[in-house]
């Protein structure tokens, strides 16, 4: 079975594709607030899903880090707007020091192709 990176750099891919299944690198947003960086995180899982042949109704696992779990029902009313009812991944979510100070939310989500 291949291997497809995507996106590739030098530390990381936005994703990869193995068999048929696809796992994204942990994806942050833009903006001041948790509603903010999480609407347009989502919209990047979106964009990288759409690119390889998946969408979000085929999320097996969605690992969720916030860096203050204060925050969590601010995520969760971001979230529930944009998953696919009666298709909600296996999740979790963890609060975690981000890369930078400034990221509040990341999701890194695993779905399937088809």
């Amino acid at each position: 079975m291949s291997v497809k990176y995507v996106n590739s750099g030098p530390l990381m891919s936005a994703a990869v594709v193995h068999g048929n299944t696809v796992y994204l690198a942990g994806q942050t947003g833009k903006g001041a607030t948790v509603t903010e960086q999480a609407k347009d995180c989502l919209a990047k899982v979106d964009a990288l899903l759409a690119e390889v042949g998946s969408d979000k109704s085929k999320l097996l696992q969605t690992l969720v880090y916030l860096k203050d779990m204060s925050d969590f029902a601010e995520m969760n009313a971001v979230w529930k707007d944009w998953v696919v009812p009666g298709h909600t991944p296996a999740r979790a979510t963890s609060q975690a020091d981000l890369a930078a100070p400034e990221i509040l939310v990341e999701f890194t989500v695993t779905a399937a192709l088809d």
